[in-house]
């Protein structure tokens, strides 16, 4: 994982605004409907290198192919594995909108609600197909080789986040389905970091997850299944070296009111036993940003790298340059400036045709990010 003695990297989660000449495609994928493959592999990777390329010019260190071909970061699985299938089954809603039913109903008439089809497990999981996968890397691999880009970053689901957010009606426990998971993943994850790309394992099931998936118990209940979860992560990851790896910590992309969210320094330990040598989290919006403090205190590894979020990825205000280098040094104060790269709190496109930052101002966020990224450096190699 490329780090820095002489200046501050930046990065960000992975999912980017996707032009509506890849939403057409994803969405024709993702209801089964007629679409030609070969037309569907031009799109992407075309929008692969566009959106390199857009990277490289804001000024990204670490750049990702914006999922481009993905409908959302945990529901693509259902084009990869066998035994999903698409069912009209109920989703489970955030406890906090919950509280503000006027308010939730605003965001869903206001098209502020992802509409997109929901994998059910019905059947054994095992590979059914990788070339998705593959194509994947190989339009990576080609898109950083031409934007230049000093490294690039795939995004990968958790084992956690796909058995919390995709019902299971097959397996006899949580724990067998779980682990049938980790087990496909397993493959995923090794082909990543096998063609030279950092892997980034999306993680929101070890916080999100609590004030959803497991909002009708407590937080001890909670943390027993994100222990379960890291020890199935770590288990797919057992051959990914940890300097290849990063896992994205998340309470939810969304604007909302979050006062349901779990506090950080109940799950920060857990976070840290993970493999992944570097960790990137939310730090900029207005309910976690004091957690700071929580990582000041943490016993944090001295081999683990921090990837704090400088960027509020729910709003369209551009952060000034000063604010996000403030953010920065903090964590820099913390760890060291070599063990800090500045991210990003989620991703841009969470879902496909879908998102609160507009594709042009998500951009200039980036460029922000540079700059303040730029002004820390001069202040902390002072």
């Amino acid at each position: 994982m490329r780090t820095s003695t002489e200046r501050i990297l930046t990065t960000h989660v992975g999912s980017m605004p996707r032009p509506q000449y890849v939403v057409d495609q994803l969405f024709a994928q993702d209801r089964d409907e007629a679409y030609d493959q070969a037309e569907f592999d031009r799109v992407m990777r075309r929008a692969v290198r566009e959106v390199a390329q857009k990277q490289v010019d804001a000024g990204v260190d670490v750049i990702s192919d914006g999922e481009m071909s993905k409908i959302s970061y945990v529901t693509y699985m259902r084009h990869r594995f066998t035994g999903f299938e698409i069912a009209d089954v109920p989703r489970a809603t955030p406890q906090d909108l919950d509280d503000f039913p006027a308010y939730k109903q605003r965001l869903a008439e206001a098209g502020g609600t992802p509409v997109y089809h929901r994998p059910v497990v019905r059947d054994a999981i095992t590979i059914k197909d990788l070339a998705p996968l593959e194509k994947d890397i190989a339009n990576l691999l080609a898109a950083q080789e031409a934007a230049d880009a000093a490294e690039a970053f795939m995004n990968s689901a958790s084992p956690g986040v796909v058995a919390g957010f995709q019902p299971n009606e097959y397996y006899p426990t949580k724990e067998e389905y779980l682990w049938a998971l980790a087990e496909v993943l397993k493959v995923e994850y090794e082909k990543i970091a096998e063609a030279g790309l950092i892997l980034q394992v999306d993680c929101p099931d070890l916080a999100m997850g609590r004030h959803i998936l497991f909002r009708d118990v407590d937080t001890a209940a909670f943390l027993k299944a994100a222990r379960a979860q890291v020890e199935a992560l770590n288990y797919a990851l057992e051959n990914v070296p940890a300097e290849q790896a990063r896992l994205h910590l998340c309470w939810g992309n969304y604007e909302g009111p979050h006062h349901h969210d779990v506090d950080l320094a109940d799950v920060v330990d857990i976070v840290l036993s993970a493999k992944p040598q570097a960790i990137q989290f939310e730090a900029s919006n207005p309910r976690h940003q004091h957690e700071w403090q929580t990582w000041a205190e943490a016993d944090i590894p001295d081999d683990k790298i921090l990837i704090p979020g400088a960027l509020d990825t729910t709003t369209n205000f551009i952060e000034h340059p000063q604010l996000v280098a403030e953010r920065i040094e903090r964590y820099a104060n913390i760890v060291g400036k070599e063990r800090v790269l500045a991210g990003t709190d989620c991703g841009f496109g969470t879902f496909a045709g879908f998102g609160a930052i507009h594709p042009d101002i998500a951009y200039a966020k980036l460029g922000s990010l540079t700059e303040g990224a730029r002004i820390a450096s001069e202040r902390l190699w002072a």
